[in-house]
């Protein structure tokens, strides 16, 4: 039973160990979640947007229409300008 124990204990370890190892790795190499993401406005749902979106919203899920052209989502970096609404496709920045 001890040794079960000492097994377990190890494993626990070892996973541990690689958690923190991947996670100094992605800091030195400068990933980060936000690094790998843009803002993309006009494609937001109503009440789904990221945040502030003009005048009479403060933050996130405050958006008044689907689509709303000052409303932005985060999307993964280059991908922005290539999705389809049916106002048309994403902005780096904010529509009219």
């Amino acid at each position: 039973m001890k040794s079960r124990h000492i097994a377990i204990t190890a494993a626990t370890f070892t996973a541990l160990a690689a958690l923190t190892t991947g996670a100094t790795l992605a800091q030195d190499k400068g990933m980060s979640k936000s690094a790998e993401m843009e803002k993309c406005y006009g494609i937001s749902l109503t009440g789904k947007n990221d945040c502030a979106a003009g005048p009479g919203t403060t933050c996130a899920g405050t958006s008044k229409s689907d689509y709303q052209g000052n409303a932005w989502k985060n999307v993964p970096k280059g991908t922005c300008v290539s999705i389809k609404t049916p106002k048309g496709n994403g902005s780096l920045t904010p529509k009219a």
